[in-house]
C-alpha cells in the first residue's frame, strides 16, 4: 500500500513528464507544506528559478490571514514578479495536489494579477 506521499510523487512525476517551462512560457511550479505555501516561475530549459513568492515572504507574513488568502496573495505576488520580467503565459503545475484550496487560490491570485494559463 503506497503512502499519501508515495501516491502524490507519482502523480507529480506525471505531471512533470507533460508539463515544461521554457523562458518565454515558464512553469509555476506550487508546493504546499502544512504551514506554508511557496510558488515559482522555473525555465526548465536552463534549469533555473526565474522568480519566486511564499507565504514566508515578510509583507504576506505580516498579515493575520486565513491560509487561502495568503495563498491567494503568493498568487499576486508572483505575477507581479513575473509582469516585472516582461512574462505573461505561464504552465501551471499543481505539484501533483489537488487543484482545490490553497493550490487554486494561488491559481486564481495569479489570474487577477495578469498571468495567463
Amino acid at each position: 500500500m503506497a503512502t499519501k506521499l508515495e501516491r502524490r510523487q507519482k502523480i507529480r512525476f506525471g505531471i512533470r513528464k507533460k508539463v515544461i517551462g521554457t523562458s518565454q512560457k515558464p512553469r509555476l511550479s506550487v508546493f504546499r507544506s502544512n504551514s506554508d505555501i511557496y510558488a515559482q516561475l522555473i525555465d526548465d530549459s536552463e534549469g533555473k528559478t526565474l522568480a519566486a513568492a511564499s507565504s514566508r515572504d515578510k509583507d504576506i507574513a505580516a498579515q493575520k490571514l486565513p491560509k487561502v488568502e495568503k495563498s491567494k496573495l503568493v498568487g499576486q505576488a508572483i505575477a507581479r514578479k513575473a509582469s516585472e520580467l516582461g512574462l505573461k503565459d505561464v504552465t501551471f503545475d499543481r505539484g501533483g495536489n489537488l487543484y482545490h484550496g490553497r493550490v487554486k487560490a494561488v491559481a486564481e491570485g495569479a489570474r487577477e494579477g495578469g498571468l495567463v494559463f
